[in-house]
């Protein structure tokens, strides 16, 4: 058994904590492997893109597709985007823009609309986006490109949070 060094203990200390070691290693090696498989196991895996929109979506429209629009007319589809939102989004990608058949009013569809927040995270959040933060994906599309720096997401992250448990 390895000696007990370079701790300043006086040789009757060190001589109690080899014993104690010698007596309990197997419990101190499944605490120890326990430990590991915590620091290196997610109890509680991250939710998929599809897990994260389905919770948005709920928010926004109750998850209806049908759904009436929003802020005063300004907001559209199942999660109800503004037209800056498809504008931005657009920008970045333009093969769901108008050069390729579509429109603003595009994004009451449910497929489209999911194409454009894609778009959307991929251009303002790309690093969250792959990475599925659901938090911050949530409170940029509430709050737009700077949304998950912004207070007043944290309420809307909460109701996307409680549809993800």
């Amino acid at each position: 058994m390895a000696e007990v060094v370079g701790l300043g203990l006086s040789s009757r200390a060190s001589a109690m904590v080899r014993e104690f070691v010698q007596k309990h290693r197997w419990y101190l090696l499944a605490g120890v492997v326990l430990l590991a498989l915590t620091l290196v196991s997610d109890p509680f895996p991250s939710p998929s893109h599809a897990e994260i929109l389905d919770a948005i979506r709920m928010v926004e429209s109750g998850g209806r597709d049908d759904c009436p629009d929003g802020d005063g007319g300004k907001a559209i589809g199942p999660f109800q985007i503004h037209e800056n939102y498809w504008r931005d989004a657009v920008a970045f990608d333009p093969s769901i823009g108008p050069g390729n058949g579509f429109s603003y009013q595009d994004c009451r569809d449910r497929d489209y609309a999911m194409r454009v927040v894609d778009a959307y995270m991929t251009r303002w959040i790309p690093d969250a986006w792959a990475a599925a933060d659901a938090e911050t994906i949530a409170r940029t599309h509430n709050g737009g490109p700077r949304g998950a720096e912004k207070s007043s997401t944290e309420g809307y992250w909460q109701r996307v949070r409680k549809r993800l448990d």
